[in-house]
């Protein structure tokens, strides 16, 4: 069955939206294209989200920081995977360099190591080279910077 795009008028929109943004964290281009969905117009759309910003329902930095948090510690992901998903969002510069700093050195290093011992038990180990290349593989794909896996894997497995 065709979806019947849902059109929305101004202040129906502006209601709807601040709902939106309430019930979780939201970057500009989320709420963009959810107004795009509800049928504005781009005058509105704009209009919209500056209102959102001027009355704190959307700030860039927050969202960035509450994302960063999440996919740290719930999906444990790494710098890398968390930096490229908030360029996805077309967050500034600064805001991705503040939130990623805001991570524990030492958390990150523990949930690399966590994350290594967890896929090593996994692993069927035949032969070492390619054990390694397997789990580091893993973490690389996880977000986490390949000098630093392979400086965990060669602490973890001497």
């Amino acid at each position: 069955m065709n979806e019947k795009k849902t059109i929305l008028n101004y202040n129906q929109a502006l209601e709807k939206s601040e709902k939106y943004c309430a019930y979780q964290e939201r970057c500009q281009s989320e709420v963009r294209n959810k107004l795009y969905e509800w049928g504005l117009y781009s005058k509105e759309v704009e209009s919209i989200i500056a209102e959102l910003v001027t009355n704190r329902f959307i700030n860039e930095e927050r969202f960035a920081k509450a994302y960063t948090s999440g996919k740290f510690r719930i999906k444990q992901w790494g710098r890398i995977k968390i930096k490229n998903e908030l360029k996805k969002r077309k967050l500034s510069e600064y805001c991705i360099n503040t939130a990623i700093e805001e991570i524990p050195e030492q958390e990150y290093l523990d949930s690399l190591k966590k994350l290594i011992f967890k896929k090593a038990k996994l692993i069927k180990k035949t032969n070492n080279y390619i054990y390694k290349n397997k789990l580091a593989a893993y973490a690389v794909s996880k977000g986490f910077e390949r000098d630093l896996v392979w400086k965990v894997i060669e602490n973890i497995l001497k």
